[in-house]
């Protein structure tokens, strides 16, 4: 009888929740109830999602050095393969089926700031806080070309769809699902996280990667927290409406004040009041940060706009805030666009990778001057990945990729996976050149959701499909 009031109380105030948020901008929906299991967090770990929209072209990004291997990709890509004289291999501690691989040039030039030089991808990698993850992408269960040609096991829906596969990468559910594993990470271990409010924090907009059941991700902006405009605060920077304090008084009262019977009124007072609290801790907690890695200059000392570097350095502030946000566990999500390379690839991709090269350069010198970068495990995503066959001018909405993961905890210098044969036609290639993945982001999920505090036993509430797979950890940490 005490699950089933819990499981009502439960459901009463997620629906509640419900109501609120479709009346609340998502910047200010805020109220979080924790029925979730208990699992305690004696130290500081944090996630943090790297998403490049529209579906990174993954053949130029982690490429064939081998022999054998450069001469797949060069073949099946004629009019986009890089240069083999521009790459330079990486070292890696194995070579699965032979095989080695170089990243692209952009991945390998160690950006500069204004404080300190940093180092590349491929310096990370060569390193050790850096691996690759070889062919991984949406799936269900393990499946086979010949599977999926006859349909005779469940497959992602609408496969090379924008929307439903970053629905699937993000939550494992089609497009309009509510749940995000990153969020079902939160939900499992809110009741020893503290301050559950910022374990869960998008500086890129709304992701369901980031909602849970019951824990609501806090979005900010790469300046910091968002404000409710024209309302008082308990602190000396009270702002005017109609050029009165007493007015802004006046109107926080007034939004935040009603004590009505009105289920929704309520409930919207209540989150409004929420927003404007954790807006003031958030805000107080950063202060002035101290992090110095971020700010990427060109030869001639001008400052290179990053907007992934200036999402993540917000990132590391929050970080760096984590004992006065009382948080011990905590998933981010940040965000770069522009991948949909269906042309201009040779002269678009290449400013992107060095985007995404610069900032996870600094960002990483971020966490290991924070002295936290054993505790922080940075992955990146999308859509999908790309044709490795050429359209013309660029490639097409393909399925699977390559990614990186990143950390001090991470086993570097590693090559996950199986790699991919790059041929049309090819034992791994459903058409296009179109990848079937080797690896799910579901196995992905369950190994960092491990590595975050997840227990075994509760793997299939972060990742519903898990049980499909007998290997569960992909061993990515030390």
């Amino acid at each position: 009888m005490k699950n089933s009031a819990t499981r009502r109380e439960f459901m009463r105030r997620t629906a509640g929740l419900s109501l609120a948020g479709a009346a609340a901008p998502w910047t200010l929906n805020l109220a979080a109830v924790s029925q979730a299991a208990a699992q305690t967090a004696d130290d500081y770990k944090a996630l943090v999602c790297i998403f490049l929209s529209g579906g990174n072209d993954f053949a130029n990004t982690v490429i064939p050095f081998d022999t054998a291997g450069y001469g797949e990709y060069a073949a099946i890509r004629p009019t986009l393969a890089t240069p083999q004289t521009s790459l330079i291999g990486l070292n890696s501690i194995n070579a699965p089926d032979g095989r080695r691989y170089a990243l692209a040039p952009q991945l390998t030039t160690s950006p500069s700031t204004s404080a300190l030089t940093l180092k590349s991808l491929a310096d990370l990698f060569n390193g050790g806080q850096l691996g690759v993850l070889l062919n991984i992408g949406t799936l269900v269960r393990p499946t086979t070309k010949a599977q999926y040609r006859a349909k005779s096991v469940a497959l992602p829906p609408k496969l090379f769809s924008h929307n439903d596969q970053t629905s699937f990468w993000q939550s494992s559910r089609p497009e309009g699902g509510t749940v995000g594993w990153g969020g079902s990470m939160a939900d499992l271990i809110a009741s020893g996280n503290g301050n559950s409010t910022f374990s869960c924090m998008s500086v890129s907009g709304n992701a369901v990667f980031l909602a849970g059941s019951s824990t609501v991700q806090y979005q900010v902006s790469s300046s910091g927290a968002v404000a409710v405009n024209n309302i008082a605060r308990s602190n000396s920077l009270n702002p005017r409406l109609y050029n009165s304090t007493a007015a802004a008084r006046a109107l926080k009262e007034m939004v935040t004040g009603y004590g009505g019977a009105n289920l929704l009124e309520k409930e919207y007072t209540r989150v409004v009041a929420r927003s404007i609290v954790a807006e003031e801790s958030l805000r107080q907690a950063l202060g002035e940060q101290l992090v110095t890695a971020f700010g990427s200059v060109d030869s001639q000392g001008n400052a290179i706009a990053n907007p992934l570097a200036n999402q993540l350095k917000m990132v590391a502030r929050t970080i760096e805030a984590r004992s006065g946000l009382g948080a011990k566990r905590q998933v981010f999500f940040v965000s770069l666009g522009g991948f949909d390379l269906h042309d201009d690839l040779l002269q678009r991709h290449p400013l992107l990778l060095q985007q995404v090269n610069d900032a996870m350069s600094q960002f990483y010198a971020a966490t290991v001057e924070l002295g936290v970068e054993n505790q922080v495990t940075t992955f990146t995503a999308s859509d999908f990945g790309r044709t490795a066959i050429s359209n013309g001018d660029g490639s097409d909405h393909g399925w699977g990729s390559h990614h990186f993961v990143m950390g001090g905890a991470v086993k570097g210098r590693t090559l996950f996976g199986t790699p991919p044969v790059l041929a049309n036609n090819g034992p791994d290639d459903v058409g296009q050149g179109r990848l079937l993945p080797s690896t799910s982001v579901d196995q992905l999920a369950a190994t960092l959701a491990t590595w975050f505090g997840v227990s075994g036993a509760d793997l299939p509430r972060v990742v519903p499909s898990i049980n499909n797979y007998s290997q569960k950890d992909l061993g990515l940490f030390l």
